[in-house]
C-alpha cells in the first residue's frame, strides 16, 4: 500500500517529471533547456517499446499537444526536432502492437462481437475485483492512476471529428457533446472525475500523478494520442473510442458498486453511475452511425478500426495485469517515487 496525499494546488500546467531512461531524460532535458534532444538514433530502435524509458517519453512529447508543462514555451509543441523523435517513437511502439495483434481480428464483426456479450466467467477483471474485493486504497490507486486519462476525458478522441464526414461526423459530435457536458462546464466528465479524486482524498490537479505512472498506463494514453494525431489512422481511433464505449457500462456499473462498498463518497459513485446510462446509449449510436458512417464512406478502414478495437483491449489486459500482481500481494501498483 501507499499513501496518497493531496498536494498543494498547482498551476493549470503540470510539471516535468525526472525521466526514466535515455530517451525520456533527452526529452525532460530538451524541454528544459529549450535546446534539440541530444539522443542516439540507435538508442529509439533497442528501447522496450513497452517500457518506462520509451512510453514516457512519447508522453511527454504528446503532452504538449494538449495543455503542455509549466516553464515549456508553448512553440515546442511543433519543435521539428521533438517531432522528428516522437516519429521514432511512434514507429517502435505501433510497430510492437502490430506484431503483437498480428493474428488479431480484420473485421468489425469479429472483434466487437465478443464485447457485446458480458462473459459469465469474469477471473481477471480489474472491475470485478474492485467491485467484489478491492479495498479502499485501491480504489484510491485506480482513481489516481486513470486520472491521466479522465482529466482530459473525450479529448483525444475529439481529434478525428474534422476527418470524418456526414452521419460518421454528426453522430461523433453528438457523443462528444455528452462527454463535454452538454454544455454545462460542471458536467463535463473530466470534471466529474476530478469531483471523483476529491471524494477520495486525491489531487484533482491535471497530471498531478504522471510520476507514479507506470509504463502500462501510460501505454493506455499513448494509445489515443498515437490514433489521434495522425489521419492515417483515423479509422484506429474510432476503433478505441467504440470499444471503450461498448466495453464502459458494465465496468462503470461495477466500478459504481465498488465505490458505494467502500464508502469512497458520492462524487466518486456519481461518476461512474454517471457512464451506466450514458455510454449505453452511446454504444447503440456509436456502433451503427459512427462504423456504420465511416464504413459507407470509407468501406477499406474497416481492418484499421478492427484494430484500434484489439489495440485497446491488449493494453487494457497488460495494465489490468500489472494492477492485479502488484494488488494480489498487497502492495501498491503506482510507481515508487525516488528518495529524496
Amino acid at each position: 500500500m501507499t499513501t496518497l496525499s493531496p498536494a498543494p494546488t498547482r498551476p493549470a500546467r503540470p510539471t516535468l517529471v525526472p525521466g526514466r531512461g535515455r530517451l525520456s531524460d533527452a526529452v525532460v532535458a530538451s524541454l528544459r533547456t529549450g535546446r534539440p534532444p541530444a539522443y542516439e538514433e540507435a538508442a529509439v530502435g533497442r528501447a522496450d517499446p513497452w517500457g518506462e524509458d520509451l512510453q514516457l517519453a512519447l508522453y511527454l512529447l504528446y503532452e504538449l499537444h494538449y495543455r503542455g508543462f509549466a516553464g515549456v514555451d508553448d512553440d515546442r509543441e511543433w519543435d521539428p526536432e521533438l517531432l522528428r523523435l516522437r516519429r521514432a517513437l511512434e514507429h517502435r511502439f505501433l510497430h510492437a502492437l502490430r506484431t503483437a495483434l498480428h493474428d488479431g481480428p480484420a473485421t468489425v464483426e469479429e472483434a466487437f462481437a465478443p464485447l457485446l456479450v458480458e462473459p459469465v466467467d469474469l477471473t481477471g477483471s480489474l472491475s470485478r475485483h474492485l467491485e467484489t474485493d478491492g479495498e479502499l486504497w485501491q480504489l484510491r490507486e485506480y482513481a489516481a492512476l486513470r486520472s491521466l486519462y479522465h482529466l482530459k476525458e473525450a479529448d483525444p478522441h475529439a481529434w478525428v471529428i474534422p476527418r470524418l464526414t456526414g452521419r460518421a461526423k454528426a453522430a461523433m459530435v453528438a457523443i462528444e457533446y455528452d462527454e463535454f457536458g452538454a454544455g454545462r462546464p460542471d458536467r463535463i466528465h473530466a470534471r466529474l472525475f476530478a469531483d471523483l479524486m476529491t471524494d477520495l482524498g486525491l489531487d484533482p490537479a491535471y497530471g498531478t500523478y504522471l510520476d507514479r505512472a507506470p509504463a502500462p498506463l501510460l501505454a493506455t494514453v499513448n494509445l489515443m494520442s498515437l490514433f489521434g494525431l495522425h489521419r492515417s489512422l483515423r479509422g484506429a481511433l474510432v476503433g478505441h473510442f467504440a470499444c471503450v464505449e461498448v466495453t464502459s457500462s458494465p465496468g462503470s456499473r461495477r466500478l459504481a458498486h465498488a465505490m458505494r462498498r467502500c464508502g469512497a463518497g458520492p462524487a466518486a459513485e456519481r461518476f461512474y453511475a454517471e457512464h451506466v446510462e450514458a455510454d449505453a446509449v452511446h454504444e447503440q449510436v456509436v456502433r451503427r452511425d459512427v462504423i456504420g458512417g465511416l464504413l459507407a464512406d470509407e468501406p477499406e478502414l474497416e481492418p484499421d478500426i478492427a484494430f484500434g478495437c484489439a489495440a485497446t483491449l491488449l493494453l487494457e489486459d497488460r495494465l489490468a495485469a500489472r494492477l492485479r500482481a502488484a494488488w494480489d500481494r498487497g502492495r501498491t501498483a503506482l510507481r515508487q517515487q525516488p528518495p529524496g
